[in-house]
């Protein structure tokens, strides 16, 4: 009936089973061990191993239990990890940093395949897959990936001069430091013309390594210079050619007129502009060789985006005030330090203008009063701040300094400036109105004049909060104004702050500015509920004790609930209970819930005082009890909504993934495959009654359908066996798999079969079209000097060697996979590479030996495309012997842009293996592909063509590789 049988053994007597009424009865204790091994049967914990499909320099197997992968910076990584396991297991990908520069940019990718275009040296380190499915613990394999680079090297050059006491001589002494960085560490050699300098060569000469650089270094020490050592000077940067990467150096010249750069500015310090002119900034070099490069920096980290850099020159058009700082030009040769001028840009500017009355500071009184003194204080912002000038104005004339109005400024070179008319023993004739005046001494800067009224309603301010605007009642995402109200004149600004916490207020500074006493907050929310304080401020009014009050703000927000949504299985005549919980809510003393099915209402109440949750009872599931439940929670803010999708839905099966791949079938064409499944949750809905198996050849949109029947109930964890026949080598197939109950379709699962030879191949046929990783049990020579590499032309990389290799493979698409020989550096000409495969038995047909061999045709498919080919040899290879009569196949030279079969009868004694093997031709342009292995009973019956047969190969002395 599609279903698995296992046997499993009674290991007692019969005699101490019970028979009654003709069935056998088993004990409790036996059938719970029956249950264990089903579920121990189809679960599986999980494995995981972790492969690359990417651009490798190397990766060096299992070392302490980790791989170690080298790529180069800028190529492409790409990471598969492979699991197995039942149920499917699910993946994470995460990231330990390599360095500290990127030890907070961990990952986490959660598909099989981890892919990164265009690597970083930053993005090297150790990376780890994690596999878990909830059986035993999480599997985990990790991988180091080294990321390879090598920069171009940097020489700077250093001299002392050290002159002695009473003689006429000196001595000059010279340092050239060459710097480059890399992975791995890099080597340096030194050349001098075309001379390699070396330790002890040169008396003149010395070579060493800082020993604080750790070999990140190498300087080259010329003592007391010699005519000799003015010269062409290399340095040779060298990472052994690693991951293909070249050496690479830098040439100095060595004159006696070698020397540090040196500069002038052609400007002042500072400069002072107003804002709106254009600067520009001259540096111009007076010495230096090499000629040094100039370039430009300023304080503000980057030069402002509208400059223009032209040779030694900076243009700052249309300066601003945000422009102003200080620029540097820097000048470098790599000689000695680099030569640095610097010059400061100042924007003149007058900006926050404000003011404040201060009664008598002698008596303790907030107002005005004639006979008594008063102080007008008047503060700006200048820039440059030596360039401010204040002065005063009565009812709009000019106003001096006296007995009775002292005027007085503070120290015109701090910032902010403030100047103060103090009068004094106040007149009825001094009421009025007082004018300040700022203005900068360079001109071309608007003045800023601030008006202050002095007279008998000149009164302090009061605050007070309007009534019935506190405590302010809101919903979230309103609009609402605070207010308080103030009076006094002049009115000062207001000030608003938290009241009751520490917090920023909703522009995200600690105060905000009001000039009306007014503070508007757009879409408020939760968050914002508190006090507010409101305070005059001691600018633009009376300097005297602050004035505050306090508005309590209430936001009013619907109820939080959960579940928010969930799903709720259940078979028919069953109960099904339904809660939900409300988190928060305010006002939370005032809640209400509705229970709905669609739009009918099924139960409505107020909450318990005590409680947070409302609950609802099916107390039998029928077929009108299916459908989406809501549970509105409400208060005056609005409503939160619970969402309860009951169903009568079959859970997804699990497709058991360990299966092998696919079932073998002793016919050309066509293969088979056992799917095999597990039903998740089969209890927890009614009977499922069959399977609904859609099957669609890829690339296709056609679905064939059919229904699987299920006799009888599915226990949790039964592993069910469907076998798919009639699949069409070598395609792969999209399953769908669908559980029905009387409920109707449950969920979906979909896999993907492929095809692939049998892991273990039988040797009436074997077939091997490398499409999967194991590659059918072919395994790569040990004793071989590099090895076979799986590709598909749509992953490989051919931008190094565009003229060799397939563009597809034999069957001509570009997603299937081959096998191929990869000749770039660093193989060189001779190198081996041998793909081997599994061992094939040999029966004898009699019991006393083999006396006629049998006959095995024995085929492939080669692509040998490139200027560069070398040679294709094919072995066999037999049990127990030692040595190799030589190839039983052999080609080499370029055969053209195709793929070609080949085909050749081996007549095996024993047990065999045949081995593949290609050899490096004298360029990069030789990789030579093979794909569509084949192994069949029986002399070869259909050749190829004769062009296809190789010639016999001219043996002479042929070393075995066994």
């Amino acid at each position: 009936q599609g279903r698995s049988a296992s046997i499993v053994e009674l290991r007692q007597p019969l005699n101490q089973y019970t028979i009654c009424c003709g069935k056998l009865l088993i004990p409790l204790e036996m059938i719970r061990m029956l249950t264990h091994f089903v579920l121990f049967f189809s679960a599986a914990p999980p494995t995981v191993r972790i492969i690359h499909s990417g651009h490798a320099c190397n990766v060096e197997e299992e070392r302490h239990t980790e791989r170690v992968y080298t790529i180069r910076e800028g190529e492409t990584l790409e990471l598969t990890c492979l699991v197995t396991g039942h149920p499917r297991p699910q993946i994470r990908w995460t990231k330990t940093a390599g360095s500290v520069s990127d030890r907070f940019q961990d990952s986490s990718v959660f598909n099989e395949t981890l892919h990164i275009a265009k690597i970083l040296r930053t993005q090297g380190g150790r990376y780890y897959c994690k596999a878990e499915n909830g059986l035993g613990s999480p599997a985990i394999k990790s991988i180091r990936v080294d990321v390879y680079y090598l920069d171009d090297p940097v020489v700077t050059v250093h001299q002392s001069i050290g002159e002695a006491k009473e003689q006429f001589y000196y001595e000059r002494t010279v340092f050239l430091r060459c710097v480059a960085n890399s992975n791995p560490p890099v080597r340096y050699s030194w050349h001098r013309g075309r001379e390699v300098l070396t330790q002890g060569s040169d008396k003149g000469v010395e070579i060493y390594e800082p020993f604080f650089t750790q070999g990140e270094t190498k300087i080259l020490k010329l003592k007391n210079l010699r005519p000799q050592d003015y010269a062409n000077y290399s340095c040779i940067a060298s990472v052994r050619n690693v991951c293909g990467i070249p050496d690479r150096s830098v040439i100095f010249r060595l004159t006696n007129k070698t020397a540090s750069p040196s500069i002038k500015l052609l400007v002042e310090d500072p400069i002072v502009v107003n804002p709106g002119q254009t600067v520009s900034l001259v540096c111009i070099t007076t010495g230096g060789e090499p000629p040094p490069v100039l370039t430009w920096v300023s304080t503000n980290d980057s030069l402002p985006q509208r400059s223009v850099v032209k040779g030694g020159t900076l243009t700052l058009p249309a300066i601003t005030s945000d422009e102003a700082g200080v620029y540097s030009c820097v000048a470098s040769n790599n000689v000695g330090n680099p030569a640095k001028k610097s010059t400061t840009i100042v924007v003149r500017a007058l900006k926050k203008g404000r003011f404040w009355i201060t009664p008598d500071p002698y008596h303790n009184d907030d107002n005005i009063q004639i006979g008594r003194e008063v102080k007008i204080s008047c503060q700006v912002e200048a820039t440059p701040p030596e360039e401010l000038t204040f002065s005063w104005l009565k009812n709009g004339r000019a106003l001096r300094s006296s007995e009775r109005m002292v005027i007085t400024q503070t120290d015109p070179d701090i910032s902010p400036g403030t100047t103060n008319l103090d009068i004094i023993d106040l007149k009825f004739t001094d009421f009025g109105t007082y004018t300040c005046v700022a203005a900068l001494k360079g001109g071309g800067i608007p003045e800023i004049s601030i008006d202050v009224n002095i007279s008998s309603t000149t009164v302090p301010p009061s605050l007070t909060v309007p009534r019935g605007k506190s405590p302010l009642v809101a919903r979230e995402g309103d609009t609402v104004e605070l207010e308080c109200l103030v009076s006094g004149k002049p009115k000062p600004i207001i000030l608003w702050s938290r009241a009751d916490k520490e917090a920023p207020m909703p522009d995200g500074n600690m105060q905000m500015e009001s000039y009306d006493g007014v503070l508007r907050i757009i879409n408020v929310s939760r968050e914002m509920t508190g006090s507010y304080r409101c305070q005059t401020s001691q600018y633009n009014g009376f300097n005297v004790k602050p004035r505050e009050a306090v508005v309590e703000l209430i936001v009013q927000y619907p109820p939080t609930v959960e579940p928010v949504y969930t799903e709720k299985r259940q078979g028919l005549g069953r109960p099904v209970v339904m809660t939900c919980k409300v988190l928060r809510a305010h006002p939370s003393r005032v809640l209400r819930f509705e229970w709905l099915l669609s739009n009918r209402l099924l139960h409505a109440g107020a909450f318990d005082a005590q409680k947070d949750e409302t609950e609802y009872t099916i107390r039998s599931l029928n077929r009108d009890g299916w459908g989406e439940y809501t549970c509105n929670v409400i208060n005056e803010a609005g409503a939160g909504k619970c969402t309860f999708q009951v169903t009568g839905k079959a859970y997804p099966p699990e497709f058991y993934y360990d299966t092998y791949n696919p079932l073998w079938q002793n016919r050309p064409r066509v293969y088979g495959f056992k799917l095999q499944w597990t039903q998740m949750n089969p209890n927890a809905v009614d009977r499922i009654v069959a399977y609904r198996l859609g099957i669609r050849q890829m690339g296709l949109q056609r679905w064939w359908e059919q229904e699987i029947p299920v006799d009888g109930p599915i226990n949790k964890g039964e592993l069910m066996t469907h076998n798919l026949t009639e699949l069409i080598k070598p395609e792969s197939y999209e399953v769908r798999l669908t559980p029905i109950t009387r409920f109707g379709e449950g969920d979906s699962t979909i896999r993907i079969v492929t095809y692939s030879a049998p892991i273990n191949p039988h040797l009436r046929e074997f077939h091997c079209s490398f499409e999967e990783e194991p590659i059918c049990m072919f395994t790569q020579d040990k004793n071989d000097d590099f090895d076979w590499t799986r590709h598909s032309a749509a992953t490989r990389d051919t931008k190094y060697t565009p003229n060799t290799g397939p563009s597809g493979d034999r069957s001509g698409s570009k997603q299937g996979f081959y096998m191929y020989i990869e000749t770039s550096r660093p193989r060189k000409e001779g190198d081996q590479a041998r793909l081997v495969s599994p061992f094939f038995n040999v029966a004898p047909k009699n019991p006393y030996g083999i006396t006629n061999p049998p006959a095995y045709c024995f085929g492939f498919f080669y692509h040998m495309y490139g200027k560069h080919i070398g040679t294709l040899n094919a072995f066999l290879k037999q049990k127990g012997q030692t040595t190799s009569e030589g190839p039983v196949w052999s080609l080499s030279g370029n055969q053209g842009n195709h793929w070609k079969q080949a085909k050749v009868s081996i007549h095996p004694t024993s047990s065999f293996q045949v081995v593949l093997e290609g050899i490096r031709g004298p360029g990069i342009e030789g990789d030579i592909a093979i794909d569509d292995v084949t192994l069949e009973e029986g002399e070869c019956r259909d050749p190829p063509p004769s062009e296809l047969h190789p010639h016999p190969p001219i043996y002479g002395c042929y070393a075995s590789p066994w």
